[in-house]
């Protein structure tokens, strides 16, 4: 396993990924090396590759021990992996469209790469129609909303069937979530907004402030995704500190409360000063170098 290529490579991601950005490339490449789509020997390989990642990264014990370990951590028979035993991990499945599914609502807790079948990646091949011969299939339908909507929660006229209805859309909701209602289910797509970056139920945003207000110190507000709120900067504030607003994130769509929103500090260091700014500034500097001289 010593020249087997790193797991992270293969998918496109980075150590530090997210489950979601890893999940996302996973859906990428999935569709791009599927022996149904790209018929190349080259293809098959690459999507066994892809999907092996992917089985690995995508279960958290998998993946804490893929990093401690690396490959060594899934290599058969004992004294081959650090547990000293037979592997704890088993021999996989290949990755999720290699899981068995039946048509009885269960999936056994498996993640089939954000598809909640691994029927659902013929729905991108072949329009809907599975190559696995009969199959109890719910009809879905995919539908954008705004990440405003995502986050209040939104009620939508939609047409089916030629029949207009009306649908209920939790607040909460992210990217890829799927929503089952009486006949149909439903696939969302959350327009991203530039203001915020949401990782799960968190929301991480930047708040410029001057030089002056991170020496001094200052109260500013800012926008979190339901209301404005004022917070305090200590004096002495560093660039890129964290200030966690507890419980002003998404709501969470399985459970009740919010995430937390974490504000970012950025500071604007200016391009031009004023004569007496600049005169201000070297005082400023010459009063602290005489008060460190006073240490020695």
């Amino acid at each position: 396993m010593a020249n087997s290529q790193d797991y992270y490579s293969i998918l496109g991601v980075n150590k530090s990924a997210s489950a979601s950005e890893i999940k996302s490339a996973y859906r990428k490449l999935a569709l791009q090396y599927h022996p149904d789509r790209n018929k190349t020997k080259e293809a098959e390989e690459k999507f066994k590759e892809i999907n092996k990642a992917y089985e690995v990264l995508s279960d958290a014990q998998k993946k804490q021990a893929y990093d401690q370990y690396g490959h060594a951590a899934f290599e058969q028979g004992a004294g081959q992996n650090p547990f000293g035993g037979a592997n704890p991990f088993g021999g996989g499945q290949g990755g999720p469209f290699r899981y068995t599914y039946t048509s009885t609502g269960s999936d056994q807790g498996f993640d089939f790469g954000g598809f909640s079948d691994p029927f659902d990646i013929f729905e991108q091949f072949f329009g809907g129609a599975s190559p696995f011969g009969q199959q109890t299939r719910r009809p879905v339908y995919s539908l954008t909303i705004s990440f405003q909507d995502a986050v209040r929660g939104i009620e939508k006229e939609v047409s089916i069937d030629n029949k207009k209805q009306k649908i209920k859309i939790p607040a909460g909701v992210d990217n890829g979530s799927r929503i089952r209602f009486s006949t149909y289910d439903i696939v969302l797509e959350v327009t991203p907004d530039k203001r915020f970056h949401r990782e799960g139920a968190d929301i991480i945003t930047d708040e410029e402030i001057t030089f002056a207000q991170a020496v001094l110190g200052a109260e500013v507000e800012v926008q979190t995704v339901l209301d404005k709120v004022k917070i305090r900067i200590s004096p002495g504030t560093q660039p890129n500190t964290l200030i966690r607003l507890s419980g002003k994130g998404m709501p969470r769509i399985h459970s009740s409360g919010h995430g937390d929103h974490y504000v970012r500090v950025k500071i604007i260091v200016p391009k031009h000063v004023t004569k007496k700014q600049k005169e201000l500034l070297e005082e400023f500097d010459n009063l602290d170098s005489e008060k460190n001289k006073k240490w020695f």
